[in-house]
């Protein structure tokens, strides 16, 4: 299927896309917040910057894009044109979310990751906030 819009449209769109402070991000921030946990943010020194660190609870959150990390969800698909880039470029950043991971746990961290479908559900996403950061 052919894209609906122009290449340079398709460029303005995705170049407009940002690593912080995006709505599932904020999303899983206010509920954390409001039951009453405190937390940093994209904290430097740690691998990947993490969206939010527990310091004293050594837990990190990471919220991910369903699309941008490949999430076997509806939204996780892949697009069909430009597939050699799309597969390289998706598969990087799978990779990367893995290496981060083992390099947060090896260093004593937990690590929970949040997907952006996930973000649409506060009540079961309060409850596994909770089992994590009160395990």
């Amino acid at each position: 299927m052919a894209d609906k819009i122009s290449k340079e449209r398709r460029s303005a769109n995705m170049s407009a896309i940002r690593s912080k402070n995006m709505k599932p991000e904020i999303v899983v921030r206010q509920l954390v917040h409001g039951m009453g946990y405190r937390y940093r943010l994209h904290k430097k020194g740690l691998p990947g910057k993490p969206d939010i660190v527990f310091g004293p609870r050594k837990a990190v959150i990471f919220v991910h894009g369903c699309f941008w990390h490949q999430h076997d969800c509806q939204d996780g698909h892949r697009p069909k044109s430009n597939t050699s880039y799309w597969d390289e470029k998706l598969r990087r950043n799978v990779e990367r979310d893995a290496r981060v991971q083992t390099e947060l746990e090896e260093m004593g961290w937990r690590v929970l990751v949040v997907w952006e479908c996930e973000t649409k559900h506060s009540d079961d996403l309060e409850k596994r906030l909770i089992d994590f950061l009160d395990p």
